[in-house]
């Protein structure tokens, strides 16, 4: 039996909106990205889940504090300022373009400032944002159902999160490739990330993979998976990780992404949805760090649980 409490999702309706919505975020990210000084591994240009959608978080530009949030629930992205104002703009069908100046038009209302790279990343299409016309889509059911998703995927992170003493990133969206991602660190330097990534500088890709990591996410799908999914992967991969064995049976490794992957579906579907997915994300970092020597004494820790301090 489905948990009803974790909403269905179909790659099918979503697709045309989710390629909207991604344009749209690339664009409020690099906004941010523009204005916020370089922290580790690109986590300065995030975005955040909250009740009703995503923020970026506050971006501190020349005029002041503001933050771009897409607010789902009232379908609407409003830049709010430190002024209290809040301009914005509907989401419904419009171009990329089209977005492209009510965003600007927001930014500049709340005192902000809007020069951004003007193209995508990691895309493989490049159209400048300003001179996209193609019609795009609004499926506000879809994209509250993918919203409904991620909050229920988030605590489970979170919680996952609680069990690692290392560095480790925050739980967060990336704009680049419309991910959620958690990423646990061995403390180790890499060898250089050969890059190659879509219109994505090899720079920005070698830092992010400058040291060993052991990261998962979930992605709503895209070319490689039809499908939405959950995932993880290490960088540098540790011989034998491919033919590791992985929680639940439904996780399957796949060559051509160079992760697992666990369908959304089988952990929606599930008798206990969280405690697949965290069966998932607990097993992938197992193999991972065993198999690549990383110091577990050291890095792991018992999860935490809520009013109760860590003991040492």
């Amino acid at each position: 039996m489905s948990d009803p409490s974790w909403p269905a999702l179909s790659f099918a309706d979503w697709q045309d909106t989710g390629t909207a919505l991604h344009l749209m975020l690339q664009m409020a990210g690099k906004v941010r990205l523009a204005q916020t000084p370089w922290a580790i591994h690109s986590w300065h240009a995030t975005f955040y889940v909250t009740p009703t959608g995503l923020t970026t978080g506050p971006v501190h530009g020349a005029g002041g504090c503001f933050e771009i949030v897409f607010d789902f629930r009232r379908g609407r992205v409003e830049v709010r300022g430190d002024d209290g104002d809040a301009p914005g703009f509907d989401l419904a069908p419009m171009t990329t373009a089209e977005a492209h100046g009510h965003l600007e038009e927001a930014v500049r209302g709340a005192g902000g400032t809007f020069d951004i790279h003007p193209r995508p990343s990691e895309m493989e299409d490049v159209t400048p944002f300003a001179k996209d016309d193609r019609p795009r889509p609004w499926d506000a059911e879809a994209v509250a159902a993918w919203h409904g998703a991620l909050l229920r995927i988030v605590p489970v992170f979170e919680q996952f999160r609680t069990g690692f003493l290392g560095k480790s990133s925050p739980v967060h969206l990336f704009w680049g490739a419309m991910d959620l991602a958690v990423t646990r660190f061995s403390g180790r330097p890499a060898p250089p990330h050969p890059g190659g990534i879509p219109n994505l500088p090899d720079a920005v890709t070698q830092e992010a993979y400058s040291h060993e990591v052991c990261s998962a996410g979930f992605w709503p799908g895209g070319p490689g998976a039809e499908e939405a999914i959950f995932y993880s992967y290490a960088y540098p991969t540790p011989d034998g990780f491919a033919e590791a064995a992985v929680r639940p049976g439904s996780a399957r490794w796949v060559e051509a992404l160079g992760e697992f992957v666990l369908p959304y579906d089988a952990v929606r579907q599930a008798d206990d949805p969280a405690g697949t997915l965290l069966a998932f994300l607990q097993s992938a970092y197992d193999a991972a760090a065993d198999l690549g020597g990383w110091d577990r004494a050291a890095l792991d820790c018992a999860p935490g649980r809520p009013g109760v301090p860590r003991a040492v």
